[in-house]
């Protein structure tokens, strides 16, 4: 029988002193018809064995491409063009392709950014995570199968054993980042590149897996590299951070004296707006007297928020323009041969949303909270209940009813990559709801697109580029675009902003917050980050194994949870207890 060949690496026989990777004056850039751009300029950093490191700045400082060079997975447009990645003491920008495959999974694991356009939809999980495990020659025959199931229940799947037949799809955003980190650690590396490993996870996943690397690098010796927009997470795990802007690394050191006291002009304006920061924004919410020191950027000042939320708040109660009443989805999972399990996702589910305000859903993944919004947007149908809006029954719709109705009512999806349509350009994706809609002539959906990318933050110019030319931020920020091209009543944000960095997540929120009091917009809003529910949320539902356990105004949620495990969810913040500087 085959055996499992992971033995723990000996910390021992290791040379602390000397660097696992240190990267020297490194510079990439992208051929493009206009020549070379550069992405990545004169970078310098140095991880030593057992050692974490955050890598933070905003969408497109050349964090990630930073990352993918240390591996070769840059774009074929991509290469070094100059400096050197040294991995104990080896130039990796030197070695060939077999040399470098030989590299990859067995001494350098990668967690992409991207859980949906990572996995292969036409295979199931157990075989994707199998045969990661095999080509790095973890294990062979029944023990890679026996340990495709260990990887997966540390990666925080308890039920792994049962899900091995699913597929992509059937697993929630979360459940599928938390495949990629199993197969990314499978192979127990002595160095994890984890690009945005926990964005997609509720905060109590998100530290259980946090605590599984932790423990790695404890006891494997394993070093991490973080790249993230989550300053509590980089205050919390992090020893060194290193903040990029523009390609260039503007200041690095430990990352808790940095997060302190920033320096760099730059760091003062990411602690400042980091949204992320749960523990400062409920403070700022408790007391409106100490006022959040202003800074540049747009949406980066918590009092607008707080008092836009509070003139919702004090407005005269409406009749609920979306009514939730005990609906169910019950799913029937495949397991062996012609067999089923049924899988009850959402159970007995109630609620209202008011026309002009904004509920959140919160809980854990997998806890049913997309799958709600798929039924109230009418992507699934429902097993039981009701839905209403605008006191019309929406399971009855179809025809142009049915088109009128999700005119209406406008999706932006947790996946920015698998949402967008590779073939279409930015202008095209954005004024594509306008064309299947008949609205406007040509000329008034172009200054549409070009209201829109303002909106949103972004250049006239873009609306030539493409989804694989954008960052994971901007292509979130072009779906946001995208949805509110109709001008709806209502928008789903399924974790809309959880892939933005800290400083484009305050422009958006705040856009978001304008476009609610302007338009009168309701917002059903998605997220597992708890401080971006304290700022825009009137009314918050916690949800846990497809239930509502706890519904209450914002406020009575965050100063006095009834329910255990919404007090686990607000203890779970990364960074809740530390004092960042402002």
């Amino acid at each position: 029988m085959s055996q499992t060949v992971i033995e723990p690496v000996t910390t021992a026989v290791r040379d602390e002193n000397s660097p696992l990777l240190e990267i020297r004056d490194l510079e990439v850039g992208f051929q493009t018809q206009h020549g070379v751009v550069p992405a990545v300029r004169g970078v310098n950093l140095t991880l030593y064995p057992g050692q974490t490191l955050a890598i933070v700045g905003e969408s497109g400082s050349g964090k990630t491409t930073t990352a993918q060079a240390i591996i070769n997975l840059l774009a074929n447009t991509g290469k070094v063009t100059a400096g050197q990645i040294l991995f104990e003491g080896r130039d990796l920008t030197t070695l060939k392709a077999k040399e470098m495959q030989d590299v990859r999974g067995r001494l350098i694991g990668y967690v992409p950014q991207d859980p949906m356009s990572n996995l292969n939809p036409v295979w199931n999980i157990g075989f994707q995570v199998e045969e990661a495990i095999r080509a790095n020659g973890v294990a062979q025959g029944k023990a890679a199968k026996l340990r495709t199931i260990e990887v997966l229940k540390e990666a925080g799947l308890s039920d792994a054993e049962d899900r091995l037949k699913q597929y992509p799809h059937q697993f929630s955003g979360g459940m599928r980042q938390r495949v990629l980190i199993g197969i990314g650690l499978s192979a127990r590396p002595k160095l994890l590149i984890a690009d945005e490993p926990t964005s997609a996870l509720d905060v109590t996943v998100q530290r259980q897996i946090l605590d599984h690397l932790a423990t790695l690098t404890r006891d494997y010796g394993t070093s991490v590299l973080f790249i993230t927009h989550d300053l509590g997470l980089a205050a919390e795990r992090a020893e060194q951070l290193v903040v990029m802007y523009k390609g260039k690394v503007v200041e690095s050191g430990p990352s808790q004296e940095i997060l302190a006291n920033p320096q760099h002009p730059y760091t003062q304006r990411l602690v400042a707006a980091a949204p992320s920061l749960a523990s400062r924004r409920i403070q700022s919410a408790k007391h409106p007297v100490v006022a959040a020191p202003a800074t540049s950027v747009a949406g980066a000042n918590d009092d607008v928020l707080i008092k836009r939320a509070r003139e919702r708040e004090d407005a005269a109660p409406t009749k609920d323009l979306i009514s939730v009443e005990g609906i169910s989805k019950m799913y029937r999972i495949r397991t062996k041969g012609l067999k089923y399990n049924d899988l009850l996702a959402v159970n007995d589910v109630s609620f209202g949303i008011q026309k002009g305000t904004t509920t959140a859903l919160v809980g854990e993944s997998g806890s049913g909270k997309s799958t709600v919004a798929k039924l109230i947007l009418q992507l699934e149908t429902i097993t039981s209940g009701r839905i209403e809006f605008d006191g019309q029954d929406v399971a009855g719709l179809k025809g142009a009813d049915l088109l009128k109705f999700r005119r209406r009512v406008q999706p932006v999806f947790q996946d920015p990559y698998g949402s967008l349509d590779p073939q279409y350009n930015v202008g095209n994706t954005i004024a594509e709801p306008l064309l299947a809609h008949k609205v406007g002539t040509a000329k008034e959906r172009q200054e549409r697109v070009r209201e829109l990318l303002d909106q949103v933050s972004l250049p006239w110019a873009s609306r030539h580029r493409y989804p694989s030319e954008l960052s994971g931020g901007q292509r979130q920020r072009i779906a946001i675009a995208r949805a509110l091209a109709l001008k709806p009543d209502v928008l789903v944000l399924d974790e809309a902003v959880s892939a933005l960095d800290v400083l484009v997540q305050g422009q958006v929120l705040n856009l978001l917050t304008e476009l609610q009091t302007e338009l009168d917009l309701t917002y059903l809003f998605i997220t597992h980050d708890l401080a971006v529910v304290r700022l825009v949320a009137d009314n918050v539902c916690v949800m846990q194994q497809g239930r509502i356990v706890e519904a209450a105004t914002t406020d009575e949620v965050f100063d006095n949870p009834r329910q255990t495990y919404t007090q686990e969810l607000l203890a779970a913040i990364p960074g809740g207890n530390f004092e960042f500087g402002r």
